[in-house]
């Protein structure tokens, strides 16, 4: 069967919101809950495995949720900054990232301060820093550990700012998939830190295989970017294979790593479902709601969690135990996007699209006299 060509001349498929990516995208975050939950020793007294021996074979590899999210990125940034500009994509992002993270690091804080015997909260100096979400380049310690992924969200961003500052078409983001990905394997094993820390080589594979999925969705299919998501499907399990060798120092039970090629394939299938429209019907109500809460439950759900492990771990039924706290971030997730992520994002959005227009307006009126 011949694909249908694609070109920039190729009438585009309006991007409106696509509920089938709230939904996967709570897979993914309730993927990453599982495996901290019941993988790990989190707040628990002994493994995971012991106290979960029939969910530790697949919540093991709860850990892919993390690639899964990656992959959801490079398609929905890529949706949600077409048109726009790079002003727009800038507004965009920040207001989107950081009311959110701001809560969770500071209660994540509170929690390991007012809960004693647990992990120590870090100084004041360093949460302050945390507040930025560079803590990782800058060597100071992260408040919650999951924080780390923010980071590498935040270079995709940085590289795609590039492509916003210049205006998105088909040719323009093809040509920036295969340039990222080109680089990914030449310097895969450079030793510039620099360079490393830009291109990402163990993660670029799951942004650029969205946004080849995006140009799918919107452009239609083809055997170019088909090849370009098989490319970033074999390009990715190296890295894969050596997260899935540092697991296995977490736990006494052996894991086998085809599991994990399974999963890989199901996420890229998954979004290839989207990608050709195949997951259109689900128009389920509950999926808005899904989307809202997995931001927040991301952020919240490692550190407070284990606290609460900790704290209740040992009075009740360990699957009791798993339930309450789900339950418990979950809800602690709506209301965080209720209270604070929703009022705090439209006053950041405001402010910083205003703060953008003043400082255009200032700058046009500086060229005034020298255009007249």
């Amino acid at each position: 069967m011949t694909l249908p060509r694609a070109s920039p001349t190729t009438t585009p498929q309006r991007a409106g919101r696509i509920s089938a990516l709230d939904g996967l995208r709570l897979l993914a975050a309730l993927m990453v809950v599982a495996y901290h939950y019941t993988a790990l020793y989190g707040g628990w007294t002994t493994r995971g495995e012991v106290h979960f021996p029939g969910a530790f074979p697949f919540t093991a590899y709860g850990w892919l949720g993390v690639e899964f999210f990656f992959l959801i990125s490079g398609f929905v940034i890529c949706m949600s900054c077409w048109g726009r500009s790079l002003g727009d994509f800038f507004v965009s992002r920040v207001s989107r990232l950081y009311p959110a993270y701001w809560f969770a690091v500071l209660a994540t804080t509170a929690v390991l301060l007012l809960i004693p015997g647990g992990q120590n909260p870090l100084p004041v100096a360093d949460v302050l820093t945390n507040l930025t979400m560079l803590q990782v380049p800058l060597g100071v310690p992260k408040v919650d550990g999951v924080y780390w992924t923010l980071f590498a969200e935040l270079r995709f961003y940085l590289l795609f700012a590039l492509m916003a500052w210049w205006g998105l078409t088909y040719r323009r983001v093809l040509a920036f998939c295969c340039v990222w990905a080109a680089a990914g394997m030449l310097f895969a094993k450079s030793g510039d830190s620099v360079l490393q820390l830009l291109i990402m080589p163990d993660y670029c594979w799951y942004f650029i295989a969205g946004m080849a999925f995006f140009l799918m969705y919107r452009f239609g299919p083809n055997l170019m970017l088909t090849g370009v998501v098989l490319l970033c499907f074999g390009a990715a399990l190296p890295s894969a294979h050596d997260t899935w060798s540092r697991s296995l120092g977490y736990f006494k039970q052996s894991i086998p790593f085809w599991p994990v090629v399974a999963v890989l394939a199901v996420c890229f299938g998954a979004m290839a479902l989207v990608a050709t429209g195949k997951l259109g019907w689900m128009k389920w109500r509950w999926l808005p709601y899904a989307g809202a809460v997995t931001y927040p439950l991301y952020l919240l759900h490692q550190g407070i969690g284990w606290e609460l492990i900790r704290a209740v771990g040992d009075r009740l039924p360990p699957y009791t135990v798993l339930a309450l706290v789900t339950g418990g971030m979950l809800v602690a997730s709506w209301l965080v996007h209720l209270l604070i992520e929703r009022p705090v994002t439209r006053l950041l959005r405001r402010r910083l699209s205003g703060a953008l227009s003043e400082a255009a307006a200032r700058g046009e009126g500086r060229l005034g006299p020298a255009r007249r």
